[in-house]
Formats: structure tokens, C-alpha cells, sequence
């Protein structure tokens, strides 16, 4: 038996973000509190379908937590929710109405009429 060397891969991200979301994470950044060191999405329960996304300034590191750099800051992705949100792309839109972030998530079988949260 020989010893092959080990040879590792970068893991791609959980969530892919398109230029709007890290153009949007750069812009929150510029106007974080001074102690935040990134935001975090999560996965809480809420809303008629269940689970629904939210993003948070976090100043405090989770080693569990899923952790993504982008050229305007830190996106830490909540350990609990990365199974949710694997494949996912977050984008920001802004139109004259309103202005936010959205996911286009393969894992979600429904979301509710309102649009604020999925279920899996």
C-alpha cells in the first residue's frame, strides 16, 4: 500500500451571492455598528409556511456557523440553517417599491402567499 499525498479541495460556499447581495453587504458594513464584525442569515420559525430568512449584524464568531468572505465584508451563514439554504443564491433587489434581499432557494417545496417565509 502506498501513501498517496492528500490532496484537499476548497468546498464551494453554501449560498452563492450575486454582485447586487455583495455590493448590499459592503453597503452595510460602511454603516455597521463598530462592533459588528459581519451579518448573518438565518433560518428562524416564523410566518404561515415556517421558516423565513433573516439578516443580522453579528459581532461575535460562531465556530459552527458557515462563514463566507466578500470584498465588502463577512457573511457568517447560522449553523442550524445552512442544510435549509444549501445551493441557494441571495440577491438584492430594489425597485420603486421596495428594496431587499432574495433567495432563490432549491431546497424550499413552498413559501406562503405573502412571500415572507418557505417551509422545506
Amino acid at each position: 500500500m502506498t501513501d498517496a499525498p492528500t490532496r484537499t479541495r476548497q468546498r464551494p460556499a453554501a449560498v452563492n451571492l450575486t454582485p447586487s447581495a455583495h455590493a448590499r453587504i459592503a453597503t452595510l458594513m460602511a454603516s455597521a455598528p463598530a462592533d459588528a464584525i459581519g451579518v448573518k442569515l438565518s433560518t428562524p420559525r416564523r410566518g404561515c409556511s415556517g421558516l423565513a430568512y433573516s439578516v443580522d449584524y453579528v459581532n461575535v464568531a460562531n465556530p459552527m456557523d458557515e462563514r463566507i468572505d466578500t470584498p465588502g465584508g463577512t457573511l457568517f451563514i447560522d449553523g442550524a440553517s445552512v442544510l435549509y439554504l444549501i445551493g441557494s443564491t441571495m440577491d438584492w433587489v430594489e425597485d420603486d417599491f421596495q428594496a431587499g434581499f432574495v433567495f432563490a432557494n432549491p431546497n424550499a417545496k413552498g413559501t406562503c402567499g405573502c412571500g415572507e417565509s418557505f417551509t422545506i
